[in-house]
């Protein structure tokens, strides 16, 4: 459409903002800059959560030579931005004198272009090239052994993750898939996370903790765009371990969403575990949850998390491992841990650390007023348990309604058998 037309369906429609946005971009098209721009803060005023206002805004500032407008409309959508108008983001950062958001710019090219050949653009925003950084080893990774006692729990994780990526071979002479999802709930606290960065550990495959916040989007579609992201990189990486806490996020219960977004994430999520156009050899999805009933069912069909698996709190040997962990790089007098271990039936790994936490407190009080160090005795520990409270009651509390009415399909059976347990 002609400027004269947009400007004619505008006067009809005046809060049309996307009508705004294109009129802007037709004037600076014909290089009427100072024009566009009028029409582009407009456009932005009347909705600044739009990609496309920011995007013809910073463009004006870019035909005007306003730096601080380029910052001003892109550095807010930069992840978004393609790899032109980053560059021209970075040297108005730098200009400007924000050369902080200079280099965090720059530092998005260099992951799209892994060879940055601009040396203009790199002598601008970064300056002269550091010194290299002296090479660190790299970080130990858990496996089982730093894992205390819930050894049937351990080899349960060894059949559904660690061996299918250490025997391949033996996996596919019996028609069993290398990839796939596990699913492990339970109390908060409990160390799920904990037990899938051992697993992978174990396993020695790629693990890739994935943090909801860098997947949910405000934008339309991006959500689903990232989350998809991330699959091609892990299979292309493969053997790979996705690890996504708190999995109900991203995966919940289709029913209980209202929003379109909402369920359209869900959606992807399923198509990458399972869909028709999903490679997924040799990538495995853990998600872990303390709210199983809010998953959508459908992931828990076979070929997505169609292993479930229940992480209860700590048993006794667990128990005391944790303690001992906690406890070791602070002074102590000699400690009876197994006598405390019968106390705190049901107490969860972070109830745990609370408990020593309480006790090193009352330990301190002392020393601040003596001007001493003083160890933690045992009365400082009992104390503590007689003034801290395990978490997991409530939880386990719902987890029996859900047992109770709710476990037709045996989803439960491992958190039944806890309890009949106890």
């Amino acid at each position: 459409m002609s400027v004269v037309a947009l400007r004619e369906a505008l006067a009809l429609a005046p809060e049309n903002v996307p009508l705004r946005v294109l009129l802007a971009r037709e004037l600076l098209a014909v290089d009427r800059a100072d024009a566009a721009l009028i029409e582009a803060r407009a456009a932005f005023a009347a909705d600044p959560a739009r990609r496309d206002t920011r995007e013809v805004l910073g463009a004006c500032g870019l035909s005007l030579g306003d730096d601080a407008l380029v910052v001003e409309a892109w550095f807010a959508v930069r992840d978004q931005l393609a790899a032109t108008s980053l560059r021209a983001l970075a040297v108005s950062c730098a200009r400007t004198g924000r050369l902080a958001e200079s280099r965090e710019v720059y530092a998005l090219i260099a992951e799209q272009e892994p060879v940055v050949h601009d040396l203009a653009l790199r002598r601008t925003v970064v300056g002269a090239a550091p010194a290299p950084a002296p090479e660190r080893p790299p970080e130990r990774r858990p496996t089982f052994a730093d894992v205390g006692g819930l050894e049937s729990l351990k080899e349960r994780l060894r059949m559904d993750i660690v061996y299918p990526l250490q025997r391949p071979d033996l996996f596919r002479a019996y028609g069993k898939k290398l990839g796939g999802g596990v699913l492990l709930y339970g109390p908060p606290g409990c160390g799920k996370t904990h037990l899938a960065q051992a697993a992978a550990g174990e396993s020695g495959a790629r693990f890739v903790v994935v943090e909801i916040q860098a997947v949910l989007e405000m934008w339309l579609g991006e959500s689903e765009k990232r989350l998809h992201e991330v699959f091609e990189e892990a299979r292309a990486k493969s053997p790979s371990i996705l690890f996504f806490d708190e999995v109900e996020a991203i995966g919940a219960a289709r029913h209980q969403l209202r929003h379109g977004p909402g369920r359209r994430l869900v959606n992807q999520l399923l198509a990458e575990m399972d869909g028709a156009g999903a490679k997924n050899d040799g990538l495995l999805v853990i998600g872990a949850t303390n709210a199983p009933w809010d998953v959508d069912p459908a992931l828990r069909r076979p070929g997505r998390f169609d292993r479930v698996v229940f992480v209860p709190p700590p048993d006794p040997g667990a128990r005391e491992t944790i303690l001992q962990l906690a406890l070791r790089d602070r002074p102590t007098e000699k400690l009876d841990l197994r006598s405390l271990v019968g106390r705190t039936h049901r107490w969860s790994g972070a109830d745990l650390n609370h408990l020593v936490d309480a006790a090193s407190e009352r330990a301190l009080a002392e020393a601040l007023r003596s001007g001493k160090l003083r160890p933690i005795t045992q009365s400082d520990l009992v104390a503590a348990i007689d003034r801290v409270r395990p978490t997991t009651g409530e939880w386990l509390a719902a987890a029996k309604r859900y047992v109770s009415y709710a476990n037709q399909a045996g989803l439960y059976d491992d958190v039944a058998a806890y309890l009949r347990e106890d």
